[in-house]
């Protein structure tokens, strides 16, 4: 700094030291519009190969995840094993003799129909004969049940059946 080859600058305690840029030859426009241009050819450079980077990196990513030949040739012949058990299973089926005929069918779905009306005609008058009792009672209703010994059908989580 002493010698002129470097500057110095003080800033509190702290000093910085710089290159002394007057000694240096100044550029002329041309120099630096061939510099700038030369810049500009680089970064496009740099661009073109950051953007080959990415898609290398996406396809390794691609690759990574993918199955190995080894691991594919196990999974195919796993999914044959299966193929062939369901086929197996569909061939039994299809050949069992017991099957259900729509009369058959078609009398099932009328008695569940029926025994649906009468588990609902029966809830409805227990219900309303114990409401009649439950108007007089001075307890709870819960109360009521306990005593009496009276299981409903939500303390046991049964639902009347869906009609079909």
């Amino acid at each position: 700094a002493q010698q002129g080859h470097v500057r110095e600058k003080v800033y509190g305690k702290q000093k910085i030291y710089f290159a002394d840029q007057e000694q240096l030859p100044a550029a002329s426009d041309a120099e630096l519009r061939g510099l700038d241009g030369e810049i500009a050819a680089r970064s496009g450079q740099l661009q073109a190969l950051q953007q080959s980077c990415r898609h290398m990196e996406a396809e390794l990513k691609d690759l990574n995840s993918s199955m190995t030949t080894p691991e594919i040739a196990r999974e195919i012949e796993v999914l044959r094993k299966d193929c062939a058990s369901y086929t197996e299973k569909l061939e039994r089926i299809k050949s069992a003799t017991n099957h259900v005929t729509p009369e058959e069918k078609e009398k099932v779905c009328r008695e569940q129909q029926l025994y649906r009306r009468e588990w609902r005609r029966r809830k409805r008058m227990a219900t309303e004969l114990l409401d009649a009792i439950l108007e007089g009672y001075p307890k709870s209703k819960k109360q009521f049940f306990e005593e009496v010994g009276i299981e409903t059908d939500e303390d046991h989580g049964v639902e009347l059946p869906a009609t079909t």
